[in-house]
């Protein structure tokens, strides 16, 4: 067994250059139809597939980031009490 609680599955590439996900898989990472995949390849020339957010976990992922009108000068200031996230944005190192 491998971490992912299932031994290694075998799928095959069709004509049209489509490859199943084995139900095991799909219900493991809880992905349906429609979802998204990023498709990369690594180092070492294997093929990783991503699942990407769905419009309601990018929502949860930014609802909590601040939104504020920031105005910038010709030469770059800003006023930091204007636009206090911002200017803490701007600090993080």
């Amino acid at each position: 067994m491998t971490k992912n609680n299932f031994e290694s599955l075998t799928t095959r590439l069709s004509s049209k250059g489509q490859v199943v996900i084995p139900a095991e898989v799909r219900k493991q990472l809880g992905l349906s139809v429609g979802d998204q995949l990023s498709v990369d390849i690594d180092k070492n020339n294997n093929i990783v597939l991503k699942s990407r957010p769905t419009p309601l976990e990018w929502h949860d992922l930014i609802k909590n980031i601040p939104i504020e009108d920031v105005d910038i000068d010709k030469e770059g200031h800003y006023d930091a009490h204007k636009s206090p996230h911002f200017d803490e944005w701007m600090r993080e190192k």
